[in-house]
């Protein structure tokens, strides 16, 4: 299945890249610096899963102090991204990376760890809802451009 490492110089390319997948929009020049802040950050980190020769997924984690829809009490710890590489999914991996998480988070004594979604990513909906998580909101964003 696989070894949960932290992220750290030498693999901060291989976050940067597995990141570009998960979230398109993004380049490997941002994400990269992106990571560099996150390996420097007390409220964040991210654990990548490897096997012998190549890393193939991640799960970045947030202490979140701001409002979090649903939770409990606040600071709490935040999954901002989990990502496994195709070919390695229906494993077990990404409940593998899950359960570091909620180690990483019972060792920093929250009680709750929190997560979200976009409306139409039924897969991650199912793998939450699998783990164990209660949905507890949905929404809808919106956006208007001002004209002069």
């Amino acid at each position: 299945m696989g070894t949960i490492v932290e992220i750290n110089e030498t693999n901060i390319h291989k976050a940067a890249e597995l990141s570009i997948a998960l979230w398109p929009d993004s380049n490997l020049t941002e994400m990269t610096a992106h990571y560099k802040e996150v390996l420097n950050s007390r409220f964040a980190t991210c654990f990548l899963l490897q096997n012998e020769s190549d890393y193939f997924g991640f799960i970045e984690l947030s202490i979140r102090n701001d409002y979090v829809e649903g939770a409990g009490a606040l600071p709490v710890a935040y999954i901002e991204g989990i990502f496994v590489n195709e070919r390695y999914r229906h494993n077990g991996s990404g409940t593998l990376l899950l359960k570091y998480a909620e180690d990483w988070a019972r060792t920093k004594g929250f009680k709750q760890i929190c997560s979200d979604t976009e409306l139409e990513n039924n897969p991650s909906i199912e793998f939450h809802k699998s783990a164990g998580f209660s949905e507890v909101s949905r929404i809808v964003c919106f956006v208007k451009e001002l004209t002069d």
